[in-house]
């Protein structure tokens, strides 16, 4: 894996938007007309698959993605991506306005994106050049590449049905430990749901013991590592 560092001021910030599927359609009313850029007709089947596995996790963890092609240019993305690379006032709703965005985020950055890798560009904030990690063997296929970003400040959720399901909890515990996972303290989430300490006391005692945790830290970051599933 090789790092590349460095400053940079270009980055226009925005929230995830996190998709049920792989595909590069918005999570908004919009969509690009421009489909002879979109990736349906350049893979096949398998190929097909294995690329969606890959953006389908990169959904799931709320992160944004693009796939670009042999000339770097966006040919696939999702929701996430758009809104990390929109500038206030600015749409960046299509497949050009995309590319031209990633451009500005990676200026002056030198970013290798070869084909059939993975890059994670981590934005570590407005006033920072993003980190690029580039991971090396082929991952996507025909000469695409995929662009993954990851906004160190954003943090996705594990599915509240996933928790209930694995590790049996009651709705109350479930809510309690997505606050937590969120940083939020036992006691301000005790004040904000105007219930007692020792009523909160008791359902992360539960929490602990249905998730086989011990330390708080240990419960919210196992709920980070479920975050990935659907």
């Amino acid at each position: 894996m090789a790092l590349v560092d460095g400053r940079n001021d270009t980055f226009a910030g925005g929230q995830y938007i996190v998709l049920r599927n792989g595909y590069a359609h918005q999570a908004h009313t919009t969509q690009s007309s421009n489909t002879s850029d979109r990736s349906d007709a350049w893979l096949g089947g398998s190929t097909r698959r294995g690329l969606e596995s890959i953006t389908g996790m990169l959904d799931r963890v709320g992160c944004g993605y693009l796939v670009l092609n042999r000339e770097k240019k966006v040919i696939e993305w999702n929701a996430a991506a758009q809104n990390t690379l929109e500038r206030p006032g600015e749409a960046a709703n299509m497949a050009g306005e995309l590319s031209a965005a990633l451009r500005r985020l990676v200026a002056n950055v030198p970013a290798h994106f070869l084909p059939g890798s993975l890059s994670w560009v981590v934005i570590c904030s407005r006033d920072d050049r993003p980190v690029i990690l580039n991971e090396m063997g082929v991952i996507a296929p025909d000469g695409t590449s995929i662009v993954a970003l990851l906004d160190r400040k954003n943090r996705s959720a594990a599915n509240p049905q996933t928790l209930q399901r694995m590790f049996g909890l009651t709705s109350a515990e479930t809510h309690l430990a997505l606050r937590l996972a969120q940083g939020d303290a036992p006691l301000d989430i005790a004040r904000s749901w105007h219930l007692s300490r020792t009523t909160i006391r008791s359902q992360l005692a539960s929490l602990f013991a249905k998730t086989e945790t011990k330390r708080q830290a240990e419960l919210v970051a196992l709920l980070g590592r479920i975050s990935v599933l659907p």
